[in-house]
């Protein structure tokens, strides 16, 4: 009896054993991975009036004010629809230059926020604005608004990520963000406008959470400018070719008086980099993805962001014109494209 228990005890604690080994592997779930690109399939058929959110995100029509934000450059506020989405409201000059960055990016398969246009909102229980004032009449009626999906990312965490210190950096879909940083006229890349988040299924999205600096001029203060149909399209897109790398323009530098400030004249200074020494192969490899998009669908986006018809045409000829330019580079230092 006693060799019977001895076997039935050694069976039970090497089974206890095994269990406290086995369990923590098997409370790990695999996690996705962490990605920064998404294939979106066959370009032609992408939506960009209804963009990253489509038209069955779209806001609802009642909106409730919920608080006004004091972050950032641009009045915002937060508003809920009557399904219960909360949405972020930005307005100013970033509204259609933010609105129009975003569907052409997604486009191209990168991660951005879902944003809509609205030439006009009426806001149910708004007080005076402490900014974005002049944006409003009769007590209750916005124009010119942006809104920004709340809460859609998958995710209850989202943190910033660094151009200069990733897990993408050196690849191609990173490099090809970069491009599209360029192609935008993305003057104000700073690491606080990058946001990773957690998705549901446990992996990662690294993405660009402020696109509102974008189709106007780059440059410093004075000279820089965002939603300038004219400014963009009259700037310089490829700075230099080489063999094997393509530069693109990108000027952020502040006056020299700025020089003071070190902290923000080296954050700015460096920005200038980002779009420095990107592999021809890559900037190609982007430009033949854009290229599957019609010239209509490059006047969704902007006709989406509110801009006139005069204004469209301009930022599509334009927009067409740089991703010739990207499809044209051929690594003897030159784009086929001249003037870009």
């Amino acid at each position: 009896m006693k060799k019977g228990y001895r076997r039935v005890g050694g069976r039970a604690l090497f089974t206890v054993l095994t269990l406290c080994v086995a369990l923590p592997s098997l409370a790990q779930t695999p996690r996705s991975p962490v990605v920064i690109w998404q294939e979106r399939g066959d370009a032609s058929a992408l939506d960009l009036v209804g963009g990253p959110g489509g038209k069955a995100h779209e806001p609802g029509n009642v909106l409730q004010f919920i608080e006004e934000s004091d972050s950032g450059t641009s009045p915002k506020f937060e508003v809920e629809d009557e399904h219960g989405v909360r949405w972020k409201v930005k307005l100013g000059e970033e509204a259609k230059s933010e609105t129009a960055a975003t569907r052409l990016l997604w486009a191209a398969g990168y991660v951005v926020d879902e944003d809509y246009y609205r030439p006009q909102i009426r806001v149910l229980g708004l007080p005076r604005l402490a900014r974005g004032q002049e944006f409003v009449s009769g007590g209750d009626i916005v124009t010119g608004a942006r809104l920004e999906r709340q809460g859609g990312g998958g995710g209850e965490e989202a943190t910033t990520w660094s151009w200069y210190d990733n897990p993408f950096v050196g690849t191609r879909e990173f490099n090809g963000l970069k491009v599209m940083m360029a192609l935008v006229n993305n003057w104000d890349l700073k690491d606080v406008n990058n946001r990773v988040s957690d998705t549901a299924d446990g992996g990662g999205q690294y993405g660009i959470t402020d696109l509102g600096a974008t189709f106007g001029r780059t440059g410093n203060i004075i000279t820089r400018s965002k939603s300038v149909s004219t400014d963009y399209a009259e700037t310089k897109f490829i700075a230099r070719v080489t063999a094997t790398h393509v530069d693109f323009v990108m000027q952020s530098r502040p006056f020299f008086p700025f020089v003071l400030h070190l902290p923000s004249y080296r954050e700015r200074t460096r920005m200038q980099d980002i779009v420095k020494r990107i592999p021809i192969a890559d900037a190609r490899w982007l430009g033949d993805r854009l290229g599957r998009l019609s010239l209509e669908q490059i006047r969704d986006c902007f006709r989406a962001s509110g801009f006139s018809p005069d204004e469209i045409e301009i930022y599509a000829q334009a927009v067409m014109h740089r991703i010739g330019a990207l499809k044209g580079l051929n690594g003897q230092g030159h784009s086929q494209l001249r003037g870009v």
